[in-house]
């Protein structure tokens, strides 16, 4: 395979990462799911990076990325105080919860109202039974179950 043609295999690559990258992080509001979306952008733009560097036989590009693997580890660092911080105060990885953070004399934006804390309160998620004990049978489900 010639030069010309990996390069152009790796800056197409490299742009989808980051596209797709891109398109998760406006999409979503999820932190974690952005915060993932982030990486994917830097690791496309890595990846264009040190394709150049290959094509123009330079380790400039290769030096770079090593920059933007530190700056993603302190991202990563930052992003997982961030992540502890907001769940403790909404119980919530909904970035629509940071609308309080803002400036006293600025109005708040609201892009969809946030959830009610008190819906997820109503929700009852299920259990497992402890270890040795059956779980209690439900006889609705049962009885169903034989009829089909």
């Amino acid at each position: 395979m010639n030069e010309a043609a990996l390069l152009d295999n790796s800056l197409i690559l490299g742009a989808i990462l980051f596209g797709i990258g891109m398109v998760g992080m406006i999409a979503r509001r999820n932190m974690i799911v952005m915060f993932l979306c982030a990486e994917m952008m830097l690791q496309g733009v890595s990846v264009s990076l040190v394709a150049w560097g290959r094509y123009h036989n330079d380790f400039g590009g290769q030096m770079l990325v090593i920059f933007i693997l530190t700056v993603a580890a302190c991202e990563a660092g930052l992003a997982l105080a961030l992540f502890v911080v907001l769940f403790q105060r909404s119980g919530s990885l909904d970035i629509t919860y940071w609308q309080e953070l803002r400036e006293d004399n600025q109005p708040a934006y609201v892009d969809r109202d946030v959830p009610e804390a008190e819906d997820a309160a109503k929700v009852t998620w299920p259990h497992l039974a402890p270890a040795g004990i059956e779980p209690p049978k439900n006889p609705e489900k049962e009885l169903h179950r034989s009829r089909v």
